[in-house]
């Protein structure tokens, strides 16, 4: 969810505006949020770029061709550089310095801190996909084959690659839609979340759900 901020400001007739001021976002954020439009739009293309090249081609043809356009425009600026330092005769120093100089080593802490969130996310979803096979629930089992069946259909017209392009394309523009839109779209979510909890509690009355039934004559 977006917190927004209300701030005020002054136009030059001296009326009084509320404006709202959205939070600093980490980098992430900042790109699937559209908040500086040319940073997006160059790793949107790119991204996009990419993921189609790998639908028609190899991975290994895509890695090696972008790869050899990166190597070419670097070799010529490296060169382009060179040739105007000596030209003009001025001593600029490697036009790639800022970059080399930047520390790429992962510390032992991040790492750590990585693979703690890694093997919780890991065990999370073992224990959710156990309880989801063994019928811990019978509702919720019945709610993920309902899933399953119509990943089936998703399965028999998409590929994995396609799917994966439509997932790119909806991080880059459903949290800016449903920013956008947040009151709308809250009110059609709240709507269909109501349903489907009168429909399971439906569900739950009319099955009986693991021992609750035998529990309850044993009680009578």
């Amino acid at each position: 969810m977006v917190k927004r901020q209300n701030s005020r400001y002054t136009n030059g007739n001296g009326t009084t505006h509320h404006r709202e001021e959205l939070p600093p976002r980490g980098p992430v954020e900042s790109l699937i949020y559209w908040r500086d439009v040319k940073k997006s739009g160059i790793v949107f293309g790119s991204g996009f770029s990419v993921l189609i090249a790998m639908s028609l081609f190899s991975l290994i043809s895509v890695f090696s061709y972008v790869s050899l356009i990166v190597l070419f425009g670097t070799v010529s600026f490296r060169i382009y550089k060179n040739v105007m330092q000596a030209v003009q005769k001025t001593s600029e120093g490697h036009p790639f310095k800022e970059y080399l100089d930047f520390d790429l080593n992962l510390s032992q802490e991040k790492v750590q801190q990585l693979t703690t969130v890694a093997v919780a996310h890991v065990n999370a979803l073992l224990s959710e996909l156990r309880r989801l096979f063994l019928v811990e629930d019978l509702v919720d089992s019945i709610k993920f084959g309902v899933v399953l069946y119509c990943l089936t259909y998703v399965g028999a017209i998409f590929n994995g690659m396609t799917c994966v392009i439509i997932a790119f394309i909806a991080l880059f523009t459903l949290p800016k839609v449903y920013e956008n839109n947040k009151q709308s779209i809250d009110a059609y979510l709240d709507l269909v979340k109501s349903k489907i909890v009168e429909v399971t509690e439906k569900v739950k009355a009319a099955v009986p759900i693991g021992g609750k039934k035998a529990d309850s004559d044993k009680d009578k």
